[in-house]
């Protein structure tokens, strides 16, 4: 009985919170800022979930106003006081360019077209890239995470080398702790990781979509205008 209950004091705790507890200052510094790359991982996959939803939302309601057959100059005064974001903020700026240039008196369709298509650009550009922000997270996330819990595996089976030569045995009792707690890291950095790569792959597919949606409209939006361009200066160039 003495001998059970001297095995049981002397038995290692591997629990997760003691492995963190017993590992070197090093490893549990890797530790905390993987666990710290996961919650941020989450927050963006959660950020970018609810984000993409309410802009493909915001997509559909546009697309099915505009191609209702409502007055583009109406449409204009009802999106032109708000925030807008997406395919109404391709709509605004171009519609606000167009005004702009008949106020000024414009001549020349091929300059009023140029200006249209390069507002559009602009506000393309601007929605795409808010689109992608923190996606770049992600990949670091995904890429580097593997490698700095990699690296607190190699500090940690360092220090466990170092532990068993000044205790001078290899009983496995003895490697056994330090050698879990060294691949704790590398563990910790595969779950910030995996997450982050799925994610990264997801989110840029569907932002690559939505930024075709854009483009899509915007080509569609400019040969409309174009059209009317052509209505509204031909007789005026003509009169003249």
């Amino acid at each position: 009985m003495e001998q059970v209950a001297l095995a049981a004091a002397t038995t290692p705790d591997i629990t997760l919170w003691s492995l963190f507890m017993q590992a070197g200052l090093v490893v549990k510094l890797v530790m905390l800022g993987l666990l710290a790359a996961s919650v941020w991982t989450w927050a963006i996959v959660i950020d970018k979930y609810l984000s993409y939803a309410r802009a493909r939302r915001q997509f559909d309601h546009f697309e099915q106003v505009f191609w209702s057959g409502q007055s583009l100059e109406e449409l204009y005064r009802t999106l032109s006081e708000r925030n807008n974001t997406g395919l109404s903020a391709i709509f605004v700026a171009a519609m606000r360019e167009w005004k702009k240039s008949f106020e000024r008196g414009a001549r020349s369709p091929i300059g009023l077209q140029m200006r249209i298509d390069r507002a559009m650009d602009v506000t393309l550009a601007r929605e795409s890239e808010h689109l992608v922000a923190r996606l770049g997270s992600l990949a670091t996330i995904g890429s580097a995470g593997p490698f700095i819990g990699l690296f607190g595996t190699v500090v940690g089976i360092m220090t466990s080398f170092q532990a068993i030569a000044g205790s001078k045995s290899t009983n496995l009792a003895v490697v056994a702790p330090g050698i879990a707690e060294a691949l704790l890291a590398t563990a910790i950095g595969l779950v910030a990781a995996i997450p982050a790569v799925i994610a990264y792959n997801k989110f840029s597919a569907d932002a690559g979509k939505l930024s075709a949606r854009m483009e899509g409209f915007a080509d569609e939006f400019s040969a409309i205008l174009s059209r009317q361009i052509d209505e509204k200066l031909q007789p005026r160039q003509a009169a003249q």
